[in-house]
């Protein structure tokens, strides 16, 4: 990655910059918004996106959609100083190219892939933080340098912002069972700068929200809150799917492989289905990497000879890939005993495809009626259903498509008008 750091080797933080004034006046959409990009940075060599990088990608897209002269980019240089101010033209191109390489990551390959992103590095290339001449509000909607307290105030003094960010989950804290070794001690440090700095919290389910109020020393009152449900309708980043699938009923699982997402219970029962109806069995399909604490299961994807060809491991794949995937299977299924949010489920249920999840909290909130609900232990259960699901004339699959018909899909364009209230009441309640 060629960048010109802006700090030295060691150093936490070094600014070409003039501390803003603490008092500007300005009322309600007078504030400059300053929105973090330090996550698509640092994702610029992959080709396959996460959920956390597709939201930070619309906040761009959308921001600078609905108030373009009040959006500014900064960043975090990978090596951990702040980056300072991004070019808004060559932040729009790298936006533009990042999508591109998300629906056809084929089309790039590794150095082509690799120039086409250090192209974008240099285009995006730090400038100094301006004079403020208005009310600053720093957006960040990843996890990606919360850890830093330190670092986190430091960035907000130097341009004299008031914080604003959205959370994710806070399972790592709530189930340390299902985090990487040092998942909590990590997340914790999150907390923290949310705890110190945020004026404005972002949930992204009210079930979120609930999980985070208790970690939070100083509480939620006094601070803005709001609950916004991501959007279905991601713009710029589906093209037309035009894909091979299976050519016999399947069903699909969206998921990084790791513990909490409770694969092992679906590769048992598609053993036990096999057993059972031979090659008239369903096939399974996995989209997504292999995570973390996960050995049991990649133990059976990779020696289970009963499963080969029932249950096919794509991995990572293109967005029009996946979304060829899910049109044509016989179900989404998210058997997860935890989540922050469930984004596949959304997108299943928007995409018009019957959705068979464990019975959680906040699964329950965005799904509503529509799904078929499962306790993730019940394996006897999720067995049945599947194989009722299978049938070419399910009543249990009809039954669904009904629910469906009466399901809402949140949109984007909802979820930023909650967006665009919370930072105008962060405008108006601290200046």
């Amino acid at each position: 990655m060629v960048l010109r750091p802006f700090n030295a080797p060691g150093a936490r933080l070094a600014l070409r910059t003039k501390r803003a004034s603490p008092s500007l006046a300005g009322g309600a959409g007078d504030s400059e918004i300053i929105l973090d990009l330090s996550r698509l940075l640092s994702r610029s060599f992959h080709a396959a996106p996460t959920g956390i990088d597709r939201v930070e990608y619309v906040y761009a897209r959308e921001l600078l959609e609905r108030m373009p002269d009040r959006l500014s980019f900064a960043a975090v240089h990978p090596a951990g100083g702040y980056y300072g101010r991004l070019n808004t033209a060559a932040v729009r191109q790298f936006l533009a190219s990042t999508a591109a390489k998300w629906r056809n990551p084929g089309q790039y390959d590794a150095g082509e892939g690799k120039a086409a992103a250090i192209r974008h590095m240099f285009a995006t290339r730090p400038r100094p933080v301006p004079r403020a001449t208005r009310p600053r509000i720093y957006l960040q909607v990843s996890p990606h340098h919360l850890d830093d307290p330190a670092q986190v105030g430091a960035i907000l003094r130097a341009e004299g912002a008031k914080f604003v960010t959205l959370v994710h989950d806070v399972i790592p804290l709530s189930h340390p069972e299902f985090a990487r070794p040092q998942g909590a001690k990590e997340h914790l440090r999150r907390v923290r700068s949310i705890d110190a700095f945020a004026h404005g919290i972002i949930g992204n389910s009210q079930a979120t929200i609930d999980a985070l109020a208790p970690h939070l020393q100083r509480g939620l009152a006094g601070r803005a809150i709001r609950v916004a449900h991501f959007g279905a309708d991601a713009p710029d980043i589906f093209g037309t799917p035009k894909e091979d699938v299976p050519d016999r009923p399947y069903f699909v699982y969206i998921s990084t492989i790791e513990p909490r997402k409770n694969h092992l219970l679906l590769l048992n029962i598609w053993r036990r289905l096999i057993e059972t109806l031979g090659d008239e069995a369903p096939m399974l399909v996995l989209i997504g990497r292999r995570g973390w604490e996960n050995e049991n299961v990649i133990d059976m994807l990779e020696r289970g000879e009963v499963l080969r060809g029932h249950v096919i491991e794509a991995g990572e794949v293109s967005d029009n890939r996946m979304q060829a995937l899910l049109t044509h299977a016989r179900a989404m299924l998210m058997p997860s005993f935890i989540e922050g949010f469930g984004m596949p489920v959304v997108e299943a249920l928007a995409a018009g495809v019957p959705v068979i999840c464990s019975d959680i909290i906040a699964h329950r909130e965005v799904g509503g009626d529509a799904p078929d609900y499962l306790d993730p232990l019940d394996g006897l259960g999720w067995m049945q259903m599947i194989r009722a699901y299978v049938a070419e004339n399910s009543p249990e699959r009809a039954a669904q498509h009904m629910r469906i018909a009466q399901w809402r899909a949140p949109t984007w364009r909802d979820y930023f008008d909650v967006i665009t209230g919370l930072l105008e009441e962060v405008t108006e309640s601290v200046y």
